[in-house]
């Protein structure tokens, strides 16, 4: 029995031990991390500070920027309101229409497409289909010649 105490002693001075040693190794960790941790905000600290000096952009500057923009601006609406204006003159005074409409009105007689008359018109298209007398005035309204 006595041996078996022993032997219970000697192995818990081992363990003793071991858990003295995790203790140390413990504390050495708990150090580093604490300093890395004051490393790392004193670097968090720095940035900020960058940041912060580097990011104002002086007064002068920024109503010069400011100028510049709203010039842009207005140049930008006034080329706008040219091309809808442009755009608006096209289409209106489009005078463009399928030869073979053309050579289907020549051989009725309308050769002036400037002032085509609607009785002239309706005598010329007596002879077609009504599908195709639709497509020939839809062609010929599209175009701008009928109103």
């Amino acid at each position: 029995m006595e041996f078996e105490t022993n032997r219970s002693l000697d192995a818990l001075a081992v363990t003793l031990e071991r858990l003295a040693g995790a203790a140390s190794t413990l504390e050495q960790t708990v150090n580093r991390l604490e300093a890395q941790q004051g490393v790392l905000s004193g670097q968090v600290q720095k940035i900020v500070a960058t940041v912060e000096q580097g990011g104002e952009m002086p007064i002068t500057a920024a109503s010069d920027r400011m100028a510049e923009l709203e010039r842009k601006l207005r140049e930008a609406e006034l080329q706008i309101a040219t091309l809808q204006g442009q755009a608006t003159t096209t289409v209106g005074g489009r005078k463009t229409v399928s030869s073979a409409t053309v050579t289907l009105l020549a051989k009725q007689g309308i050769s002036n497409l400037d002032s085509i008359e609607a009785g002239a018109l309706d005598g010329a298209l007596q002879s077609l289909s009504m599908e195709q007398r639709i497509a020939v005035k839809s062609q010929l309204f599209r175009a701008g010649l009928l109103g």
